[in-house]
């Protein structure tokens, strides 16, 4: 938020909010100010189309893979500390991206079990901000193996973990957050959504000539909240790369899928303010006091009175609750536990401090392989280092309708419950694609209740709710969000039977 206009800034103080919550480590989780960024500049003027976004490095994949220090061997975790016994390998370490700055990415990677673990597809996780760890929010508190305990010493299994259903990467990215670094520290000025993209699809190539066994799988991507432009962004770079290649495919990529995620920067925040009035959070005046006094236009300096003091009432009115689940309990003590409370896979709502502990305990730090000396300050769980985010194009609709015209499968999901990007601000983004219906929105089902609702659009995009989950679907719904994935995967429909077993 620093350096940002005073009038833009107090507009959208409610943005602001979503980042100064109650706990350590959602000071930035896990959207951005919308508003902050002007975007990539056009080519021409018009409508955006994919070929902005292009990298303008070389494209040429020899220039990409970097000589490496790491080994699989030497990254394999035998425990971490406290973990309970598993039957699948975990693996933990750096890769390099960029040798002359001296990138390098941490990565955390658990393999499904040793019975499943060659027949299941690739899976990329990120978590957004920019600048939150996919360490933090996606291993540790949604979709990974373990939870933490409250006493910040010990973890417990995660029996929805979606190791389930695929092999599960975590990456940290970009440097500066978490474990990931740059030997040249003004590089931490300079992020923003191409080098990131630049830099992830550098960590793949890399990745995978550790793992070989890999190279070939089917691979996808998903992720959460800003990782609506980190995922497209980086999909988009892969397909770029493949089709230089006339003769071998370098990723196998087949899909992604994003939650809760920033996809239309105008329809994205209209439609929190109407989510935050259609749950009798604010008042129905505001809510139309924004939509209709306030300018929604990147780079705008000026706004109303009405726009302001509608705004400012938004804000007193939302400021004691959780806005990544409007009905959440908050944290009431920043404090580890001396003995571990009972665990519970319901997100506890003071996970964010456990999490912060554990991570900073050096032995778990050595367990992970963290180089912990190129790290000038503690582990935290969104960075304090990135000071400025360089680039963020207003809109990725283009990138969705790119990969739906190559063949990818594409999901986009829904929280019901999350007022930071809320299911209508989902919709009215997607409603701005005038994608025609081919499946009509129903009821998909998992034990006999009701998961959430969905419709399929021609060119195999789907758009899913998951019901009672906030901001982090598998924080609060994790079976409903591992049947989610499950499906996405195999590339079936969601359910729309009550039979329990389903």
């Amino acid at each position: 938020m620093e350096g940002s206009n005073r009038t833009v800034l107090l507009l959208f103080c409610l943005v602001l909010s979503c980042f100064v919550a109650q706990t350590h480590g959602k000071q930035k989780e896990q959207g951005i100010p919308l508003y902050k960024y002007s975007g990539l500049k056009p080519k021409s003027s018009g409508a955006l189309d994919a070929s902005l976004f292009e990298v303008e490095k070389s494209a040429n994949p020899d220039n990409i893979h970097i000589p490496q220090e790491g080994s699989k061997e030497g990254d394999k975790i035998g425990n971490l500390p406290g973990q309970p016994p598993v039957d699948f390998s975990q693996y933990g370490g750096y890769v390099t991206v960029n040798k002359v700055a001296g990138h390098a990415l941490y990565y955390y990677f658990v393999e499904a079990n040793d019975q499943h673990k060659a027949s299941l597809p690739l899976l990329l996780w990120l978590n957004g901000g920019p600048g939150c760890s996919s360490l933090a929010y996606g291993a540790m508190q949604e979709l990974g193996p373990f939870r933490v305990h409250s006493d910040g010493k010990t973890l417990f299994a995660n029996r929805f973990a979606w190791n389930k259903a695929a092999n599960v990467l975590f990456l940290e990215s970009p440097v500066g957050v978490g474990f990931s670094y740059s030997n040249t520290t003004k590089d931490y000025e300079t992020r923003g959504d191409t080098n990131t993209a630049e830099d992830n699809y550098a960590f793949l190539v890399n990745w995978l000539e550790r793992f070989p066994e890999y190279k070939n799988r089917p691979f996808y991507i998903s992720g959460e909240s800003y990782a609506g432009h980190y995922v497209p962004q980086l999909a988009h770079t892969i397909l770029r790369h493949n089709k230089m290649q006339a003769t071998k495919t370098i990723i196998n990529l087949k899909g992604i899928m994003i939650g809760n995620a920033v996809i239309n920067d105008e329809t994205d925040n209209r439609g929190m303010y109407d989510f935050l009035a259609s749950h009798a959070l604010v008042t129905d005046e505001d809510a139309y006091n924004v939509n209709n006094r306030c300018d929604f236009t990147p780079n705008v300096t000026t706004q109303s009175k009405e726009c302001m003091a509608s705004n400012d009432a938004i804000n007193d009115a939302i400021s004691d609750i959780d806005i990544y689940n409007i009905y959440a309990p908050r944290c009431f003590s920043t404090n580890v536990t001396e003995k571990p409370k009972k665990a519970s896979l319901v997100i506890d709502p003071c996970s964010d401090y456990y999490v912060h502990f554990y991570l900073n305990q050096p032995d778990v730090q050595r367990a992970l392989h963290a180089n912990v000396t190129k790290i000038t300050h503690d582990w935290e769980a969104c960075s304090d280092v990135i000071s400025n985010w360089g680039d963020s194009p207003p809109t990725i609709i283009p990138l969705l309708q790119e990969f739906m015209a190559n063949g990818l499968r594409v999901w986009v999901f829904s929280g019901d419950i999350d007022g930071r990007v809320p299911v209508t601000s989902t919709k009215y983004s997607l409603k701005k694609m005038n994608l025609p219906v081919k499946t009509a929105w129903y009821a998909w089902h998992l034990n006999g209740e009701v998961g959430g609702y969905t419709e399929v659009y021609k060119g195999d995009l789907t758009f899913a709710t998951v019901r009672e989950a906030g901001h982090q679907v598998p924080s609060y719904q994790p079976a409903r969000g591992l049947s989610l994935v499950t499906h996405f995967l195999n590339g079936t429909p969601l359910p729309n039977t009550t039979r329990p077993s389903d």
